[in-house]
């Protein structure tokens, strides 16, 4: 659900103009206040979890989120729809890290890849059909109101969630953690606000001074780094950072992030805008993404402890021979039947991209004690985050300077956005390359399973 309302909807903007009579500000706050807020609080949730009950923190941020949905759903104006969808926002937040600190904690050997595997096929799963899911409910519910059912249909699924929640999870195991860092949360917090908040207002706010929030971000990372290695109880263990499977496996999930989530976005708008699909038509043309990431993050999770990190590079390679098949058939055949020839292209680069999202996360997440677990994923998520941010600014400021500048093609849009995507992704696989080959040209291949 938390994954899901992230694309989702995508496709219920236009219904919610019409339904609310919105801006395109207040719409652009619906999408960028739900991704804001949910990197906000990644972190110290996590830390929250590891310290105290991840069962209780999942059920808190569970309930929240239904809550939040119903708000959302019910929302009689276009400002209680912002505010709930912040709300929505914190929620996922919460829940979020609990499941990785979760995995960590229950699982050993072969089985965390397994276990990380189903993960990474929700992950890829939920963000990719997102579109398609809403696309059928505004289908089934009709334009006027069917933007109130993507968010109230997580109503009963949260009720269900909460009750096996309770009778499934474990018992807490708490961390060795004693406080919560109120001070770093805070610096934490401000440094993620101003860091991401430019890149997801990219398009409504005008002019270069927002990007000095970016700069000033920068700074109070830094002093959020000075005051953890000051503090006795510090929100982030940095040591992490100086495992090499957690330090270059969160920066292989940021710019891959960057990339593979920025394809939908401005695939959609290629098919809708440009092509005059449907909104359950464009969701359709995602399908074979979906598909092909949902087998191939099970599969990676049972190869992943076998072989390592050549198992990502080929993922993150097999996503970028995929995306320039799918340049081609676009190139090829900008028309109507686009969504035809780029379905096998995106098949492939849905493969690759199930190779690549769970299999890195088992990866990263090998060597950090369970004990930490929950902080170590928020960290590891909330770079995601920023990473997505990132991604779909930088392609769709290309995106949309290309439709501007051909006087609306859209085809030549998608594919000048498309090479940013690549280029994203074959900084991942570098990345990938320097884990492999940076112990002196050595090829170095680890078992990550345990």
């Amino acid at each position: 659900m938390t994954l899901l309302d992230v694309s989702i909807v995508n496709v219920a903007l236009p219904s919610i103009r019409t339904g609310l009579n919105a801006s395109e500000s207040g719409l652009q706050w619906i999408l960028s206040g739900y991704a804001l807020t949910f990197g906000l609080v990644l972190v110290a949730a996590g830390r929250i979890g590891d310290a105290r009950s991840r069962r209780a923190t999942f059920m808190v941020g569970l309930a929240l989120f239904v809550l939040a949905s119903a708000a959302c759903g019910l929302a009689p104006t276009m400002l209680w729809l912002v505010v709930a969808r912040f709300a929505q926002g914190v929620a996922g937040g919460v829940l979020n890290p609990q499941v990785a600190g979760l995995i960590q904690q229950l699982f050993q050997g072969a089985d965390r890849g397994r276990a990380f595997g189903a993960l990474g096929a929700v992950i890829g799963i939920a963000t990719a059909v997102g579109p398609i899911l809403g696309g059928i409910l505004i289908q089934i519910a009709g334009t006027d109101t069917g933007w109130r059912w993507i968010f109230l249909i997580n109503i009963p699924i949260g009720l269900v969630a909460l009750v096996l929640a309770r009778r499934l999870l474990p018992a807490p195991v708490y961390g060795e953690s004693q406080g919560l860092d109120p001070v770093g949360v805070f610096l934490l917090g401000a440094a993620i606000i101003a860091i991401m908040l430019p890149f997801l207002q990219e398009r409504t706010w005008h002019g270069h001074a927002k990007w000095l929030l970016v700069v000033a971000g920068l700074v109070l990372l830094g002093v959020f780094v000075a005051w953890e290695r000051f503090t006795d109880s510090p929100m982030v263990d940095l040591a992490l950072f100086r495992l090499r499977s957690y330090s270059l496996g969160s920066g292989i999930a940021l710019l891959y992030f960057a990339g593979f989530t920025s394809i939908f976005f401005i695939f959609t708008l290629y098919l809708q805008n440009g092509l005059g699909y449907s909104a359950l038509g464009a969701g359709v043309a995602i399908t074979p993404f979906a598909v092909g990431s949902g087998v191939a993050s099970a599969v990676g999770g049972r190869m992943v402890g076998r072989l390592g990190r050549p198992l990502v590079a080929a993922g993150l390679a097999l996503v970028a021979v995929a995306l320039v098949l799918t340049w081609i058939a676009v190139d090829v055949h900008p028309g109507s039947g686009a969504a035809w020839w780029t379905a096998v292209p995106l098949l492939f680069a849905g493969v690759g991209s199930g190779l690549v999202i769970s299999p890195n996360q088992t990866i990263t997440l090998s060597e950090v004690p369970y004990q930490q677990g929950g902080s170590a994923a928020g960290v590891l998520q909330t770079g995601q985050r920023v990473g997505t941010a990132v991604g779909i600014a930088c392609v769709g400021a290309v995106f949309f300077a290309t439709v501007a500048g051909t006087g609306g093609n859209w085809a030549e849009a998608f594919r000048d956005g498309l090479l940013v995507v690549l280029a994203f992704v074959l900084a991942a696989f570098a990345m990938s390359l320097f884990d492999l080959f940076g112990h002196g040209g050595r090829l170095v291949v680890r078992r990550h399973a345990g």
